[in-house]
């Protein structure tokens, strides 16, 4: 089977010889207690419980009305203990429901839903329903992505099985132990969105699971046409842009959405709740992720209630190496360094990385040496280095033009370069900066419009 590529990216060590052949451990936190994010993914939920309610395994318990927003339910039954600021993936503080569990088990999913039966507004309501979220990393509301704009056709589903980063094992264990649940996935979704074709991506380090896939394919793809692309090693090709350059020879526009394509693009994880969310009528209320790392001593993939704390798990389920230099949650290309393991794990939770000071950048920035470098690996085809200049010499639009809001944030910049320039770090600066300027424009023109009557 041939393979295919994207032009830039880089090749990193993929390390993950640590976990690929650890199947999934369902795990249960020992404190019995989870602290589940109020919000995780689109605009802010409104809490639906107190402090004292009893409360289902599936129950929902955090939701806001609008279109853009997924709700959050329980995963575990017991009794909500308090409502509190945690921190979570990120470093920030945010609202967290504490529940202690009292061991019934009860549940409250919703009644199974036939996907080839009901209508495409029911099944829509259903991903919604389920809290179904990107479950790659970005969380973004599932039942937005297969409903786009009107105007926009949908003629393929991908699924992004390449899990490109280093480390992270879960989607591969996931498609090696729940295949049937993947390509279920998949035929729900093209029967959402329409689209006559879908295709499971996956790279070559792989290319063992194409039989598994394969079979899988003949006994729950519905009828629907579903084919397996084999994409060569190399980083991001998991990234959105990369993957339709690689797989369809089309280019996501600026600025735009895989939808300006005829696309739509789900993760293994996501589409596997898809199938829960229907068969079993299951909200999103477990993760499975891939703990690892040189300063892990019991390296291995994991499933566990949303909410369960990482620092939970050390001592009794995870074993740490002295020497411990940096805790990093998702993937060590774009996941996020952590102050310390209390934080809790959330539906877009794909890893917890545990490393030493040989496997991180911990040295100082130097000056940008202007060798380019940045340029050939970046996958985006844009210019790192002239967005890092502007950017350092307070030029936001210049920053703009080279191309600061195209940029994914993949890291391989920051990577390749040699004066270890924190360049995704400057980038993310500089686009919370543009972000802000942007709401506080709309806000100055709201509260004008509001002052004159909208005239």
């Amino acid at each position: 089977m041939k393979s295919y590529t994207f032009k830039g990216g880089i090749h990193p060590p993929e390390r993950k010889e640590l976990t690929k052949d650890k199947a999934i451990e369902s795990i249960f936190p020992t404190s019995k207690t989870v602290y589940i994010p109020v919000t995780q993914g689109g605009v802010a939920n409104q809490i639906l419980v107190a402090a004292g309610d009893s409360v289902a395994c599936g129950q929902k318990i955090a939701e806001s009305p609008a279109f853009m927003s997924a709700p959050v339910h329980a995963s575990i039954a017991g009794t909500v203990k308090k409502i509190e600021t945690r921190m979570i993936t990120g470093n920030i503080e945010v609202p967290c429901i504490v529940i202690q569990s009292d061991d019934s088990g009860r549940t409250d999913f919703m009644p199974a839903l036939d996907p080839f039966i009901c209508s495409k507004e029911e099944s829509l309501q259903r991903v919604k329903e389920a809290g179904i979220v990107g479950m790659g990393g970005a969380a973004f509301p599932t039942h937005v992505k297969l409903n786009p704009p009107a105007g926009k056709v949908i003629e393929y589903v991908l699924a992004n099985a390449a899990e490109c980063e280093p480390y992270l094992t879960i989607d591969e264990r996931t498609m090696l132990e729940t295949p049937d649940k993947l390509i279920d996935g998949i035929a729900i979704a093209m029967k959402i969105t329409g689209a006559k074709t879908g295709i499971i991506v996956i790279e070559d380090n792989k290319r063992y699971l194409i039989p598994v896939l394969q079979k899988s394919i003949e006994k729950y793809s519905h009828g629907t046409p579903i084919s397996i692309c084999l994409c060569k090693t190399k980083y991001p090709q998991g990234g959105e842009k990369s993957i339709t350059s690689a797989v369809l020879g089309k280019e996501i526009p600026a600025g735009g959405l895989p939808a300006d394509i005829g696309c739509v693009i789900d993760n293994v994880g996501t589409l596997c709740a898809i199938s829960d969310a229907f068969r079993e009528g299951k909200p999103v209320i477990e993760r499975g992720l891939t703990v690892s790392g040189g300063a892990c001593e019991t390296p291995k993939n994991i499933r566990v209630p949303v909410g369960t704390l990482v620092g939970d798990l050390i001592s009794n389920e995870i074993s740490l190496k002295h020497g411990v230099a940096k805790i990093i949650s998702g993937g060590p290309m774009m996941g996020f360094a952590m102050t310390n393991a209390n934080f809790p794990v959330a539906k877009n939770t794909s890893g917890v990385l545990f490393l030493t000071a040989e496997e991180t950048f911990l040295v100082d920035e130097s000056p940008c040496i202007g060798c380019g470098r940045c340029v050939d690996a970046c996958p985006c085809r844009l210019t790192p280095v002239m967005m890092v200049r502007s950017l350092k010499a307070g030029d936001y639009n210049d920053a703009k033009r080279f191309g600061l809001m195209d940029c994914v944030e993949c890291g391989c910049c920051s990577y390749v370069c040699p004066a270890k320039v924190r360049l995704v770090q400057h980038f993310r600066i500089g686009k919370a900066h543009v972000r802000a300027e942007i709401a506080k424009q709309k806000a100055e023109s709201e509260k004008s419009a509001s002052k004159t009557g909208g005239k």
